[in-house]
């Protein structure tokens, strides 16, 4: 896919999305669009969904501190669009939703656990300290991957017609 100037402004608004739907939903715990954005950049952009996400990633840095909170949105992020990225192109639509909104949601339900090899080196945890971290965050982990679930069932298939609609009429 060739990339046009349309494609990049739109890559530039999702980023934008993902950090104003992060902060305007910051009084509800671990749940916000950033995944559900992801999964919809990565089926219609594929490797371009790359760019926002680190947009997002730095923009959370700059606002947020680049602190040790921050390293594992190095590649937190990314796993989710991997997952994506393996779906392979030949499945139904159907069969793609299904998976986007399971994938949105396994990622919030497991967002502690990916974020844990961080924490173990930055705070010199053992396996046992570490399974205690995981353990402790569960709780949030579960509001994360019921919020993915949710907001991936109502919005995942939606903005997927609207960017696919959008570019149809575009040329």
């Amino acid at each position: 896919m060739k990339i046009k100037l349309k494609d990049i402004v739109i890559l530039a608004m999702l980023a934008a999305l993902m950090c104003v739907g992060d902060f305007a939903m910051e009084w509800l715990p671990n749940v916000h669009f950033v995944g559900v954005l992801i999964v919809v950049t990565t089926a219609i952009y594929r490797t371009y969904a790359l760019f926002p996400i680190y947009t997002y990633v730095i923009i959370q840095g700059i606002i947020g501190g680049f602190s040790v909170w921050w390293v594992p949105y190095l590649y937190i992020w990314t796993v989710l669009w991997g997952a994506i990225m393996l779906i392979p192109k030949k499945l139904s639509e159907k069969v793609k939703h299904v998976l986007y909104i399971l994938f949105c949601a396994l990622h919030g339900f497991l967002f502690g656990v990916l974020y844990s090899p961080m924490q173990a080196i930055f705070f010199g945890l053992d396996l046992k300290g570490t399974l205690a971290w995981i353990a402790a965050g569960f709780y949030f982990d579960a509001i994360h991957g019921t919020g993915n679930l949710i907001l991936g069932i109502v919005f995942i298939y939606p903005i997927i017609k609207v960017l696919k609609f959008g570019d149809r009429y575009a040329k």
